[in-house]
């Protein structure tokens, strides 16, 4: 959670009065930089580098977080790996299989930990998974990620059936195209920038601020009685599509 949604994430978790613990892989720098940011704000917070998709990574994590922080009362799942687009017929296992192992896989490592540590804790909590409008709208070229993006919408609603009894919410946010580094040099082709906010009624792409302010929400009392909720967050491209 070192760039992109996670970082905005994270920041806005840390305005609105949290201490945060990052997950990064490989990529130290980046969180220290987070982790630096928040403490300005005058919150806590610690990075541990992990691949989401060993699950002994996940324990550890919610163990470390648990160690500085004290306890964990909000988990955001939002780690992601897209490898390069293939047609169907010309997509091998290997970027299926890391795709899978990332996306989902990790995911549910990740939300089984934080949730045994909230039931441990006994005052319930609040799980958030960063899923993707993928999950509803297939693609030519996303065979290989869409499945694990409707995995991840699919988890949080089982999620919220079987953890409803110890207070815990579980929801997902299902993000539109937004403007990050993952796909920075499509969005700098004029055409196919242009293409992209072509179909997004509100005219724009959206900004990591845009979902971590919505993630923030479903974390907050405010969205209180909600558990088992999909959020379209996508400049109404859905509706576009239909």
């Amino acid at each position: 959670m070192a760039a992109g949604i996670g970082r905005a994430t994270a920041i806005e978790a840390a305005r609105q009065g949290a201490d945060v613990a990052l997950n990064t892989f490989r990529d130290e720098a980046a969180a220290a930089e987070v982790v630096a940011e928040i403490e300005t704000l005058g919150r806590r917070a610690i990075a541990v580098d992990g691949d989401v998709a060993q699950p002994e990574s996940a324990t550890a994590f919610v163990a470390a977080a648990v160690q500085a922080l004290g306890r964990v009362d909000v988990f955001v799942s939002q780690r992601r790996h897209l490898s390069v687009p293939r047609l169907p017929r010309h997509a091998g296992s290997r970027p299926l299989r890391r795709t899978m192992e990332v996306n989902l896989h990790g995911a549910y490592y990740m939300v089984q930990a934080a949730a045994n540590q909230m039931v441990k804790q006994g005052d319930g909590g609040s799980i958030v998974a960063i899923s993707s409008i993928s999950a509803l709208v297939g693609g030519e070229m996303q065979t290989h990620y869409t499945p694990t993006k409707a995995g991840v919408h699919s988890l949080m609603q089982s999620c919220a059936v079987a953890l409803g009894r110890h207070g815990i919410r579980c929801n997902s946010v299902l993000p539109g195209t937004i403007a990050t580094d993952i796909n920075k040099d499509d969005l700098a082709d004029p055409k196919k920038r242009e293409y992209m906010e072509g179909r997004i009624p509100l005219g724009r792409l959206g900004r990591p601020e845009d979902i971590a302010s919505v993630v923030a929400f479903l974390a907050s009392d405010m969205a209180s009685y909600m558990s088992g909720a999909a959020l379209l967050v996508d400049g109404g491209a859905f509706a576009n599509f239909q």
